[in-house]
């Protein structure tokens, strides 16, 4: 019996031995092994192109069977083949010509937003396909965000400074406690007197280095109020006064949007209960990382009537930041991107600005037109506008606010004429811009933050069910 089995093991024995053999027949001694940079080269001269690695992100790279991976009559699939297994992607560029680039989540090529933009545009080629679209990017954002499992807003009442009086127009500083322990701090600028009612415009703020403390947001919060808005400017999470309970660091926790977009909800529900405020007229705009909380609010918040996401539509960058992207509110619906959620505001009136010089430089060719397109279902592409700028940057300077302000006086019913001069022209200089001093609502060194302040981050998890996963140090 023992034999039997002795000559049963050599056989098996035997079979896998030859097949071994047979693999390792198949395998050279090398892998044929070689440096990226040669099968990129190779890649050129077959595909008769430019491929170019400014940024040193293929030096001393070695492959294994790196020119097995080339496909003859297939490019893409080729370059995907080699870059992948680094981590690193490809960008077309309009010349023609290649960039290796690290894979980002947030950021594609010009022509793979096209590619997603051709996409979407038959997936839903009439009305009830959009409207069983956007309900389903609606609620996989909630659900992304962690909007379903919010605590309740405290009952707390909102801390407010004493106003400041300026020409036609009053500023007060504001704490609102909106979630346990949890402040959101702005300044609300009114009409003055406010005697009748007012629209209401929230103005998230964006990743500038002076927040919502910097000029360009105190002109245009004074002079909206001053056409007879009520407006918010708000800080973002671990930024401005937020500081004074959750450090720096903090700001690229992906719990930062959760924050952001409950900030913009729940100052809102305040702003609703103030006397003259007109709940049937509201509108949003921010710019850069207060444009992405622009399109996030008007897609997710029914109550929006009037959008301005300003620098920040676009189909091949979400932003570079977790306190805009670091949810996956982009996967929902199998993937979608900022242009498709800026078209979820559809058919009521947006104003999209863009300009040349950052991820916004192809609104006018490639996100309007698919944003226009979403409006013509209901039969109003003329509600969409796009006021783009091809030789400016990435700010909200004056001519973007010049093109901001009869936009949002058209359809909120606000006076233009109020903050006109003699010529005709919007006058800002009438606005005074305040030190950032004076927009604390917490006193000059944070003395009056309040006592139940929560300052812990991974408590801040918890309040949703969920565990801080994000590893900073504290910088000293």
């Amino acid at each position: 019996m023992n034999t039997i089995k002795n000559i049963k093991r050599a056989v098996l024995v035997s079979i896998f031995a030859l097949l071994f053999s047979n693999v390792q027949a198949q395998t050279s001694d090398e892998n044929f092994r070689k440096p990226v940079t040669e099968t990129i080269k190779k890649i050129e001269t077959i595909f008769h192109i430019t491929i170019t690695d400014d940024r040193g992100l293929l030096k001393g790279k070695e492959l294994d069977y790196a020119d097995w991976r080339i496909e003859q009559g297939n490019l893409e699939v080729s370059l995907a083949n080699v870059l992948v297994p680094f981590e690193l992607t490809y960008f077309k560029q309009p010349d023609g010509s290649y960039l290796v680039r690290k894979f980002e989540s947030h950021k594609v090529s010009v022509d793979k937003g096209k590619e997603r933009l051709d996409f979407l545009t038959n997936l839903y080629p009439k009305l009830s396909d959009w409207e069983a679209r956007k309900k389903e990017l609606k609620a996989c954002m909630r659900t992304s965000f962690g909007l379903d499992k919010a605590p309740l807003m405290p009952k707390s009442k909102p801390i407010l400074t004493p106003k400041r009086i300026y020409k036609d127009y009053s500023v007060e500083n504001i704490g609102l406690e909106i979630l346990p322990g949890v402040y959101v701090t702005g300044s609300i600028y009114k009409p003055y007197p406010l005697n009748k009612k007012a629209a209401i415009i929230l103005t998230p703020d964006g990743h500038f280095g002076d927040g919502r403390y910097r000029n360009d947001e105190q002109y245009r919060c004074a002079i909206i109020a001053k056409m007879g808005a009520i407006v918010v400017s708000y800080d973002l999470f671990a930024w401005g006064e937020s500081l004074l309970q959750f450090p720096e660091e903090t700001h690229r926790n992906s719990i930062a949007s959760t924050v952001q977009v409950l900030s913009g909800m729940r100052l809102l529900d305040y702003l609703a209960t103030i006397k003259n405020a007109d709940v049937s007229r509201i509108g949003v705009t921010g710019s850069s990382g207060g444009g992405s909380h622009t399109m996030f609010l008007a897609a997710l918040d029914d109550r929006i009537t009037v959008s301005a996401p300003v620098v920040m539509v676009s189909s091949h960058f979400s932003g570079g930041c977790p306190c805009e992207s670091g949810r996956g509110i982009h996967l929902c619906g199998n993937g979608t991107n900022n242009a498709e959620i800026s078209a979820m505001m559809a058919p009521k009136p947006q104003l999209i600005v863009s300009d040349g010089k950052d991820w916004t430089l192809a609104v006018p060719e490639l996100e309007f037109p698919f944003i226009q397109h979403t409006y013509g279902f209901y039969g109003k592409k003329d509600l969409v506008e796009n006021a783009h700028f091809p030789n400016e940057g990435h700010d909200f300077g004056v001519s973007k606010r010049m093109a901001l302000y009869p936009f949002m006086a058209k359809y909120l019913g606000l006076d233009l004429n109020k903050v006109k001069n003699a010529k005709g022209e919007i006058d800002e200089s009438t606005c005074v811009m305040e030190p950032k001093e004076k927009m604390f609502v917490f006193g000059d060194k944070g003395e009056k933050l309040p006592a139940n302040a929560l300052k812990d981050i991974n408590k801040l998890y918890e309040m949703f069910g969920e565990k801080n996963h994000k590893v900073y140090e504290i910088k000293k």
